[in-house]
């Protein structure tokens, strides 16, 4: 892999705090690759050969069950994902695809568990991370199972004001199909969504959204920090 890319890696959680040898180590073993728009990455009960780290681009995590497909999460710069499955060395519960042009570091999960073996600095930061995923998941049951379709569209949009700055006009980084799919809705509840938010301020303009009532929203949406907030 390009030393170029090995420093913006470095500064990920996950590696900040490994050593300089077992850095270089993982590094050597692994691939950069540029992948096109559309190509599965992994596919769900495939075994977990790598690591994957998405440098430019993103990612989305999805999964199938009887004809039926949802969207579990968008990845993007600079994050990994399958951490689980090639820790266990386990079969993968989601497949991955590129949204758009990616470029994505591939780092063998023989590796990844030799080296967590052998540093404890980087196993320390494995289990962190594990467990920031699994408080993630939480919060998602939390969201699906105790908010209405709207509620969570709602805060969603809250939330993505917040990533995007936090003005009252900003852009959805997922197109609709995918948003309703991540929010366990059709496409067709989704456009009926935003337009019973039109009444407390949301305006949508093709990907652009305008909140014009931050507190009206709100006051709707009533956000927690304990299913919204990312750093809880």
């Amino acid at each position: 892999m390009p030393e170029s890319h090995r420093p913006d890696i470095r500064k990920l959680d996950l590696f900040s705090e490994m050593s300089d040898e077992n850095f270089q180590s993982l590094m050597h073993a692994s691939y950069l690759q540029t992948f096109p728009p559309q190509i599965e990455l992994i596919t769900e009960g495939d075994s977990s050969d790598f690591l994957h780290v998405v440098v430019d681009g993103s990612v989305e995590l999805f999964a199938r069950w009887n004809n039926r497909e949802t969207s579990v999460a968008i990845i993007r710069p600079i994050s990994t994902f399958i951490l689980a499955a090639t820790l266990r060395n386990a079969p993968n519960l989601m497949s991955a695809r590129t949204l758009e042009k990616s470029r994505i570091v591939l780092i063998p999960s023989e590796d990844v568990r030799r080296i967590f073996d052998e540093d404890n600095n980087f196993a320390r930061a494995i289990v962190s991370e594990l467990a920031s995923g699994y408080r993630a998941s939480i919060k998602k049951t939390k969201d699906l199972k105790l908010r209405t379709s709207l509620e969570r569209l709602a805060n969603y949009l809250l939330r993505q004001q917040i990533r995007e700055g936090g003005g009252p006009e900003f852009q959805l980084q997922t197109e609709k199909k995918r948003l309703a799919s991540y929010l366990n809705m059709t496409p067709e509840n989704l456009s009926r969504a935003f337009k019973s938010l039109k009444p407390y301020g949301v305006e949508v303009d093709g990907s652009k959204i305008t909140i014009s009532n931050q507190s009206d929203l709100e006051k709707f949406a009533r956000p927690s920090p304990l299913i919204d907030d990312k750093k809880v």
